[in-house]
């Protein structure tokens, strides 16, 4: 009888142990995820404020493309290798760069800082109410896995179909999609972290970095649209 429960206390003084090292091993990606999108963040105001302040025109949609892809794929092919960590500071930076035309054309309207600065906070309000309920309900967020990945896929292409067709009422409609689907991104991203499913911290900067991107600027352009009709 004592052999069994001496059995039954080391099953479960292992089991605490493995769940202490992934509970700590979780802590500390998303210790360094959030230290490097905070610095990648930084980074890419910078970049944007030089494209503002120079009037550099946006690169297009073409170089846009492959630059985001082309970095990306890199980032992911070195995301074990200390090459890795400059490469997502040049993606972050590069659309920092893309950014800078985008923001300058909403500073240049009526009421324009305004609404860069409302877009703003409402971005930074949106990613940390989300995160915080994240970090302390420690929902599972997996099940939205599936349906975020067809959003933003139908999203992307219809995205692209509203810079060909210049429908205003598509583009707002893809914005206001966008801040949705983007808002189910943190959530996500958020619980993949601590639940131990993403341990690259580099890969988790990049996902929360573009989210925070997308989310930015669809807002803008809803922001936008309702400054324009006041």
């Amino acid at each position: 009888m004592n052999n069994r429960f001496d059995t039954l206390r080391a099953n479960l003084a292992r089991a605490t142990s493995a769940t202490t090292v992934l509970d700590n091993s979780a802590r500390r990606v998303l210790r360094n995820t959030y230290m490097l999108l905070s610095l990648c963040l930084g980074f890419s105001v910078v970049t944007a404020g030089a494209s503002v302040a120079l009037q550099l025109p946006h690169p297009g949609l073409i170089i846009t493309m492959a630059g985001y892809f082309g970095l990306l794929y890199l980032v992911t092919k070195f995301r074990d290798r200390g090459l890795g960590v400059a490469l997502v500071f040049a993606l972050t930076g590069f659309m920092g760069y893309t950014l800078g035309p985008v923001v300058s054309h909403y500073l240049n309207s009526p009421n324009g800082t305004q609404i860069v600065m409302t877009a703003l906070g409402g971005t930074a309000a949106i990613f940390m109410g989300l995160s915080a309920y994240v970090l302390v309900s420690k929902r599972d967020m997996s099940f939205m896995g599936g349906f975020l990945t067809i959003g933003i896929l139908v999203a992307f292409v219809a995205a692209l179909a509203g810079v060909f067709l210049q429908i205003p009422a598509l583009s707002l409609t893809i914005s206001a999609v966008f801040v949705l689907l983007m808002s189910g991104m943190i959530l996500y991203e958020t619980s993949n972290i601590i639940h131990g499913g993403e341990t690259n911290y580099l890969m988790a900067t990049v996902s929360l970095f573009v989210t925070i991107f997308n989310l930015f600027t669809s807002l803008l352009q809803l922001l936008g649209f309702a400054s324009s009709k006041d």
